[in-house]
């Protein structure tokens, strides 16, 4: 993190504390992701304004819980609209803060707004309760129940900085409609975009103090973790940093969105047609790589072998790394230039353990060129665990059954694609792929915004999709009544 006191060039962004726009005199500079020069600044936040966020929230807790589904359902509405309004805007803050190449802006900020139009719909159609029937025996036979779902509180949320408009999106649109009060911390390297959301969230009609939205270190963000004032604590980043958060997050309830290594199974009845492949290419090193789902191992039957390999490395010839802001780039930069260097390192130890660079393999500053390996050891980084770059591996595999178990061998398990046209194998897949989703014809990158997604192992607890993430953020209330 780069702290700056004097000025830089460009725009200067306020934090959000209390749901008002404030300037702290402290300041991030956010770095343009293709130029390395400075592209904007953040108003950064200190112990003191994390304190009055969180005072904040709290207070704003009853008032939240109070809020009536067409009340929340306005709010939201109003952020679908503005949003709408700010297409441009968010895009090209997307190309320079993130990296994002041109089309894939556009794209998550399409998604930013189906999410909340997702989750406007969802706070009229979600049940908010149930008759409980408790005559189930004769002690209890006058005795009848209710439960309805509350708010379980203020929540504190922490963003990543690949996805940093629809991630955001996926924290605070289901809090607003579960009528949880929140605090959010954005990606340090992407910090902006989560700041245009919460420029939108003060025109709303949401209870004073019930959000903020602060930039700040890690160190400082800790106690978003460990107080206890607030009731979950929502995290999508790394494994490592999840877990140990989790550890230390005490009574509060937890949900972690943590990455993986997916892979995506070809049978020997899928047709290899164009579409197929450019799929595949746009799964393992669109946005560079850098997705939770990314497609990182490409298990093929042996029949189909050969002809893959022949015709994806033919595909990738003309595939590079390229300015984000060109309509024609797949593969824009990697966030920072050392992960970039991570990246080529557990590359370059491949290929001293016996693999083979099929395509790319070379950096150049923040730009990987995108890279197909085959005859990777298994014990390796670049195989076992999340490379979150333009880095993609295949192998063969000769039954259905010992493919499935290949996958499952991964210490993560988010998602995982299957091709194949036979329903049994289908079924097979689903009841023995030990991953949060599996996708039948399609790569494990696959999404829609108001589906589970989530995973088991190493990929985390708890689910993100709309319906799923404002159960997260709430609690089950009995009332039992005697007559």
């Amino acid at each position: 993190m780069v702290v700056a006191t004097a000025a830089a060039n460009g725009q200067d962004y306020p934090l959000y504390v209390a749901s008002k726009a404030t300037f702290t005199g402290q300041w991030l500079e956010v770095k343009h992701k293709f130029s390395q020069e400075v592209y904007a600044r953040v108003a950064l936040a200190d112990a003191k304004t994390l304190e009055k966020a969180i005072q904040a929230a709290v207070k704003a807790e009853s008032e939240m819980a109070a809020l009536k589904p067409f009340q929340k359902q306005k709010i939201l509405l109003h952020c679908v609209r503005r949003f709408n309004e700010m297409r441009e805007e968010m895009t090209e803050i997307l190309i320079a803060e993130g990296g994002k190449p041109r089309k894939a802006a556009a794209a998550e900020v399409e998604r930013l707004i189906n999410t909340f139009q997702i989750a406007a719909d969802a706070v009229t159609q979600m049940d908010e309760g149930r008759m409980m029937p408790l005559a189930v025996t004769e002690a209890a036979a006058a005795y009848r129940g209710m439960v309805k779902h509350v708010p379980i509180g203020a929540v504190s949320l922490i963003s990543p900085f690949n996805f940093p408009l629809n991630l955001t999106a996926h924290k605070i649109a289901p809090a607003i409609a579960a009528g949880c009060p929140f605090v959010l911390k954005p990606a340090s390297l992407t910090p902006i975009s989560a700041l245009k959301i919460a420029q939108v969230l003060a025109e709303t009609d949401l209870p004073k103090g019930a959000f903020s939205v602060l930039p700040c270190p890690r160190e400082q963000a800790d106690i978003l973790v460990t107080d206890d004032r607030f009731k979950l604590l929502s995290f999508t980043g790394s494994d490592v940093v999840g877990w140990d958060m989790k550890a230390r997050a005490g009574r509060k309830k937890v949900t972690l969105e943590l990455g993986g290594n997916a892979a995506v199974m070809i049978e020997p009845d899928t047709v290899l047609t164009d579409a197929l492949f450019d799929r595949l290419i746009g799964g393992a090193y669109g946005h560079a790589g850098q997705v939770c789902i990314s497609v990182q191992r490409i298990l093929i039957h042996a029949d189909l072998y050969s002809e893959f390999k022949k015709k994806l490395v033919a595909k990738l010839k003309g595939l590079n790394a390229a300015d984000p802001s060109l309509d024609s780039t797949l593969v824009g930069p990697m966030i920072k230039q050392d992960e970039a260097l991570r990246l080529k390192k557990w590359v370059d130890k491949a290929v001293k353990k016996g693999a083979k660079v099929l395509a790319g393999g070379t950096v150049n500053g923040v730009l990987f060129e995108p890279t197909l390996l085959e005859n990777v050891d298994e014990k390796l980084e670049v195989y076992k665990d999340e490379v979150f770059g333009p880095v993609a591996i295949i192998e063969k595999y000769k039954d259905f059954e010992k493919g499935i178990a290949k996958i499952n061998s991964s210490r993560f398990g988010l998602q995982a694609g299957l091709y194949t046209q036979n329903l049994n194998k289908m079924l097979y897949a689903w009841d023995h792929l030990h991953v949060g989703g599996v996708i039948i014809n399609d790569i494990p990158s696959f999404r829609v915004d108001n589906m589970p997604y989530g995973g088991v192992k190493d990929s985390g607890l708890g689910r993100e999709g709309i319906q799923s993430a404002i159960r997260d953020m709430q609690e089950e209330r009995l009332l039992a009544i005697k007559q």
